[in-house]
Formats: structure tokens, sequence, C-alpha cells
């Protein structure tokens, strides 16, 4: 990023300060719901990585998405599907491995979420949301980035 480009010191913490809220307020957010969900706040991250996959999943990829051990995952599918939010099922293509399918998805658990971001965003003309879209596509890049690099 160029100087030019670079943010004043006082946008920078105001900014700062937005992402510590938000992130703190995220955690709150999921801890409650998998309260309700029954769950851990780590099970109910894994249940979400698992409903945002193309299908069955591996417990590698869930480790490897989550950053936690294969055994840790182990264990968190073992609630899971104890919890009726998924099953084990054989790989159709190698029988050997074995897939974790989602059985429920949300059952309306993120309703709320949704309700409020459908309020939030219908304040904003559609050329902003277009700026935030692009705000959160380079912030999530980003963050990738560095998760990756850690």
């Amino acid at each position: 990023m160029t100087s030019e480009q670079d943010p004043p010191a006082d946008v920078l913490e105001r900014f700062a300060g937005y992402a510590r809220e938000s992130s703190a307020l995220t955690v709150l957010f999921h801890t409650r719901l998998a309260e309700r969900m029954g769950l851990s706040p780590t099970d109910e991250k894994c249940l979400d990585l698992a409903v945002r996959a193309e299908g069955p999943v591996t417990a590698g990829r869930i480790a490897e998405l989550s950053g936690l051990s294969t055994g840790a995952v182990t264990g968190v599918i073992d609630r899971l599907e104890k919890a009726g939010y998924v099953r084990r099922v054989r790989d159709p293509h190698d029988r050997r491995k074995v897939l974790v399918e989602v059985v429920v998805a949300d059952a309306g658990l993120f309703e709320g979420a949704r309700e409020t971001l459908r309020e939030v965003l219908a304040q904003f003309t559609p050329d902003e949301r277009e700026v935030l879209d692009r705000y959160h596509r380079v912030l999530i890049e980003t963050f990738r980035r560095r998760v990756v690099d850690v």
C-alpha cells in the first residue's frame, strides 16, 4: 500500500475499535447460539464449517479448516453426531473413507442474524453496499492469509 493510501492514525484507530467490538459481539453471538444448540462454541463453529462445505466433508478437512487436531475433530464429530446434527457416512468413491454429512443445517437458528443483516444493509444504497462488499472481501482474504501464515 502506498503512503498516500495509508489511513490517518485516527481512522485506523477508529476502525480497529470497530473490529474489536464486532469480533467480541460475534464471539458472544456464537457462544449463545452454541448454548441453545447444546454444543460448545468450538463444536458449533465446526458444524458451521461442515454446513458451508459443498456436500459431505472428511474429518481431516474440518481439522484443516478449523486448525484443530484430527483427534480433537474426532471428539467434535462424536458430539455433533450424538446431538443429531451430523452423521458419518462412507465415501461412495472410496469405501475406506468416512465422511461427515450434515443432517440439520441450521433449523432457523441463524434467522435472527439474517434479520439483523437485512436491517443493517437496508440502510445503505446499492453503491454503498458494493463498497462494503469489497471491504469485507479484502478483509476476509487478508485475514485468511494471516491465519495461514501464523
